[in-house]
């Protein structure tokens, strides 16, 4: 029966896989073949050995229910899954695991595992940043009220946003790139990371398992690969989780009844909001996506706290590790999935843009009258203090901004009621917001 929600709520099939038992086991198979093929080609075992424990050191013929039933006996995952390849080697299951350690073999596999759950996180980090600047390039101009501190700024565009975004997206996959190297690693060199049992060519092994796994081989460890590189990918994931919930945040906040210049995909004919109030049309997606995202950050302080391991090495790593990396890729991929259709679903209500635009009765072309005014000769701090002065009386007397204006004696020595009435247009201030965004289009779709 399940029991955690990734097992029956959240997650993709296609992460889920790469952390079953099944593919671990594989995975774990396949560097005790590597070892072995690398120890053929320097003489250390036998090469007819290492033949016949390559072929067999797949899940084809070492099955997960024996290595469970030897486990029940050992109470050692990795001996069990030892003794399960060695049963189906025949007499070559005496070169297996010749020189290694466990964690020369659970470290280098969870290496496996962490780059194919990369892949998969790149590809959606890219699908979702093209939806983004899909949906910069649509709302180049539709304008909208800019909030700084929750209150009226000046106009922005929604093609602001949305490549905004795209930019945070783009650096992650710089990031995820740049970090390849400290990630995905091997290690192939025993108890304590001396290479004692290996002998002389032990560092031969170790850099040839790397190479055959299409890793890099760690350059110096005591019994396990050093969790600073796992909690890297921890952190990186968490900083992927954080820009999903910022976006997340803006949408359900643009989705307020009271603003409503936003609306996520609702299926009216089938979709309940709520159990007991049945007009509701709640933003669910967004809101899982912010949840989530808590999660994921919270992964992060158990992985640091994995740093500081007794001496060469205890094992309160492990049975954390069981459950910080897969819940981190599993909820990870699925909140970026959750985005990816969310954002390419989003409604945009130009209507409500246009409202809220109107909202201050004007008070949001401030800025643009007092730049005029210091272009005109006022001088920036005196037209600074004039149009604050005239917008305060605004708010207090709740007029339009525009009339206050038109009020103020030394505002019309510099500006005719003609001039103000156009200054006071808030689709003509959105400065070179269509050329940044152009720009972003142009620079990250370069980047492919």
């Amino acid at each position: 029966m399940a029991v955690h929600p990734i097992d029956y709520r959240y997650g993709t099939e296609e992460m889920r896989k790469v952390w079953e038992e099944e593919n671990k086991l594989d995975k774990m198979l396949k560097v005790e073949a590597a070892l072995a093929k690398a120890q053929a080609s320097l003489g250390i075992i036998p090469k007819e050995a290492a033949k016949i424990i390559e072929e067999k050191a797949s899940t084809k013929y070492v099955k997960l229910e024996r290595v469970k039933e030897i486990e029940k006996e050992t109470k050692h995952d990795v001996v069990a899954m030892i003794k399960a390849l060695a049963e189906v080697c025949g007499e070559a299951g005496e070169y297996v695991h010749f020189g290694a350690t466990s964690n020369d073999i659970v470290d280098t596999a969870n290496s496996l595992l962490i780059k194919e759950s990369l892949k998969i996180i790149e590809d959606k980090l890219k699908r979702l940043r093209d939806v983004l600047l899909e949906k910069a390039e649509e709302h180049k101009y539709t304008v909208c009220i800019g909030r700084t501190h929750g209150q009226h700024a000046i106009p922005t565009t929604y093609g602001m946003r949305f490549a905004l975004w795209a930019a945070e997206l783009d650096r992650h996959l710089k990031r995820i790139n740049e970090a390849k190297k400290r990630i995905l690693v091997s290690k192939m060199t025993g108890a304590v990371g001396t290479c004692a049992a290996m002998g002389e060519k032990g560092l031969e092994v170790h850099k040839k398992v790397a190479e055959i796994l299409g890793l890099e081989p760690d350059l110096i460890t005591n019994q396990v690969i050093q969790r600073d590189r796992h909690a890297e990918f921890i952190f990186l994931l968490a900083l992927i989780a954080q820009t999903l919930n910022k976006i997340g945040t803006t949408v359900r906040n643009m989705q307020r009844t009271e603003i409503a210049e936003l609306e996520e995909e609702f299926d009216v004919q089938k979709q309940t909001g709520s159990s007991t109030m049945p007009h509701k049309r709640n933003p669910i997606t967004f809101e899982q996506i912010c949840g989530l995202s808590r999660v994921i950050k919270s992964l992060c302080l158990a992985e640091m706290d994995n740093i500081p391991l007794w001496e060469e090495r205890d094992l309160t790593n492990s049975s954390a590790e069981r459950c910080i990396f897969a819940e981190v890729c599993v909820l990870t991929d699925h909140i970026l999935n959750l985005a990816i259709k969310g954002i390419k679903k989003l409604k945009v209500n130009k209507e409500n843009c246009e409202k809220n635009l109107n909202l201050t009765k004007g008070l949001i072309m401030a800025e643009r009258i007092m730049i005029e005014l210091a272009k005109r000769g006022l001088g920036r701090q005196r037209a600074y203090n004039i149009v604050r002065e005239c917008a305060m009386k605004a708010y207090l007397e709740n007029k339009h901004f525009k009339d206050i204006l038109l009020e103020n004696e030394t505002v019309m020595k510099y500006l005719s009621k003609e001039e103000i009435d156009k200054l006071m247009d808030p689709k003509g201030y959105i400065g070179l917001a269509p050329q940044i965004i152009d720009n972003v289009i142009k620079t990250l779709r370069g980047n492919e």
